[in-house]
């Protein structure tokens, strides 16, 4: 069944950014829409950073300039693992076209130096893997085990519990908004634990995106899938595709 996104018109012309996955773009009318950001979804072990890995180098070979922002794997290994899969990006990082930059979840200024780095850059495309970690990271001062958040309105501040509902989706709303505030074109990743019918870790991220890519594991049949679940501004198909890792990343079956 198909759908197209609930108060959004299709538009052929509409700027896309090509996924870099092969037959994904047809799905989804050439690509990701310019300045959105799409969430990329699954188990450990489903592929998330491999899709990122296609869609950075799609923006290299396009002339972009790109950024990768990691918050799991220090930079050396995340280009060591990169190169094992077939993604060499040293000479793009060398050429100053992408650049990898180590997000740090204990340094207390680490949304600030994401959100300076992401305006000052003028990037074309943004990766940010994984969003979870940030998720759970305050982005103000702790005290005595809940948060203080300035209000936008007011000199005054507003304590709440750290791992409330209502932090998380202040984390969320200040990370996203970075994003779109940049109209950068963006991929964020975040992991589904086993058995979750969630589509993010956190529960509220795959409302405040545009898009959603599922990424999915049937162990016993030895089978992977990919599911467009939601993009906006564009038609798409809803079922599930069966997918392929090789050499040059994952492939639509």
């Amino acid at each position: 069944m198909d759908g197209l996104e609930s108060g959004m018109k299709l538009d052929a012309g509409d700027n896309r950014a090509n996924t870099g996955i092969n037959g994904l773009d047809d799905l989804l009318n050439g690509g990701f829409p310019s300045g959105s950001i799409t969430l990329v979804s699954g188990t450990p072990g489903s592929g998330k950073t491999i899709v990122c890995f296609q869609y950075i180098e799609a923006g290299i070979k396009n002339g972009e300039n790109c950024l990768y922002l990691t918050s799991d794997e220090p930079v050396p290994h995340l280009l060591n693992d990169a190169r094992k899969l077939g993604f060499d990006f040293q000479s793009a990082v060398d050429n100053e076209q992408l650049k990898f930059m180590y997000l740090d979840i204990d340094r207390h200024n680490i949304h600030k130096e994401m959100e300076e780095e992401i305006k000052t850059g003028k990037y074309d495309r943004v990766v940010v893997d994984s969003l979870s970690p940030l998720t759970e990271t305050p982005i103000w001062m702790v005290n005595n085990g809940n948060e203080v958040i300035p209000s936008s309105n007011s000199m005054t501040t507003t304590t709440l519990p750290i791992d409330s509902i209502q932090a998380t989706r202040i984390h969320l709303r200040r990370l996203i908004g970075i994003l779109k505030e940049d109209k950068c074109t963006a991929m964020v990743t975040t992991e589904i634990p086993e058995g979750s019918r969630d589509l993010s870790r956190d529960s509220i991220s795959e409302f405040l995106v545009d898009g959603i890519l599922v990424l999915d594991l049937d162990t016993t049949m030895d089978r992977r899938k990919m599911t467009i679940r939601k993009m906006r501004g564009t038609k798409h198909t809803l079922k599930p595709h069966e997918i392929s890792i090789g050499e040059r990343g994952i492939s639509l079956l």
